[in-house]
């Protein structure tokens, strides 16, 4: 399940409602494209925006569209309380694995978060995916704390923030890490544009935005890297250099979202309040980039 492309999907709203007609459709697209597993409630998944109740349904529903593909979904919020009830949740949901990131709105050491960690792993019955996302969470984990949490029971891989440009510091990056966890511990890279360099580099899986929308796109640049088809796999990620570039620009959130609602998968305005899709002139550039790169499927 650690392995390959994992994609993210959105948790698309109409009228300020998550919409489980589109999300099913959404789910059903990356199961027929065969992506190694799906996460559900990533941030691409817009977990921080829903409520409990929202966010069962959520997870009911990618386990009941994704058949025998395993699902794994996201659990994190403020308080360990909240997080403990949501792992209960995707459990009793169907989930096969679960994602935490510490999110916070104050700041916290690297002792608060592995205590997070510590007691969210204490109660599973699934393994737990270590979701390390600065940029959004404000929170960073130095090599010590990825090494404290992989010792936990249940830990089972690292989403890490992306790889060094370089392939040769990508590798060796990749290798620090490996060098401080158990070997029963994987490491998967975030940040698409380092996809191809982080699989590359030694990386087992790709945590992959745009792997919830345009799954086969996302699937020849994963199953090249990991069959040891290097070249084939940077080849198409430096194709699709326009797409990195306007999530550089807008986020990778939002030009996701737009693109599912370019290709009729979601409903328009499907991001939830306050957060607004592309100016105008943004969805026109991205919609050209659909059809300049065969951005359908």
């Amino acid at each position: 399940m650690f392995t390959g492309l994992s994609a993210f999907p959105h948790s698309p709203l109409r009228d300020d409602v998550v919409d489980e007609s589109a999300y099913g459709v959404l789910i059903e697209r990356l199961v027929a494209a065969g992506v190694d597993s799906i996460t559900a409630l990533g941030s691409t998944g817009a977990y921080m925006y829903l409520d409990r109740a929202e966010r069962r349904r959520v997870a009911t529903a990618a386990v009941r569209h994704a058949g025998s593909i395993p699902v794994m979904v996201g659990i994190g919020a403020l308080r360990t309380s909240q997080v403990l009830r949501l792992a209960d949740d995707a459990q009793e949901a169907g989930a096969s694995a679960v994602l935490l990131a510490p999110v916070t709105y104050q700041a916290l050491g690297d002792d608060e978060v592995f205590g997070l960690f510590e007691d969210v792993t204490a109660g599973l019955s699934v393994p737990l995916v270590v979701y390390d996302n600065p940029g959004t969470t404000h929170v960073t984990f130095s090599d010590e704390l990825y090494a404290r949490i992989a010792a936990l029971p249940n830990v089972a891989s690292i989403k890490i923030p992306g790889v060094p440009v370089d392939p040769a510091e990508a590798a060796a990056r990749v290798r620090a890490i490996r060098d401080r966890i158990p070997t029963s511990v994987g490491v998967g890279v975030s940040g698409d544009s380092a996809a191809a360099t982080g699989l590359n580099a030694g990386c087992d899986v790709w945590y992959s935005v745009i792997g919830g929308t345009l799954p086969e796109t996302a699937l020849r640049i994963s199953r090249a890297a990991l069959s040891g088809d290097h070249a084939l796999a940077t080849a198409e990620s430096e194709r699709l250099e326009p797409l990195w570039a306007v999530f550089r620009a807008y986020g990778s959130y939002r030009v996701t979202a737009a693109i599912g609602e370019i290709l009729g998968l979601v409903a328009p305005d499907s991001l939830p309040r306050p957060v607004h899709g592309l100016t105008r002139e943004a969805r026109t550039l991205v919609a050209r980039l659909v059809d300049d790169l065969d951005l359908r499927a």
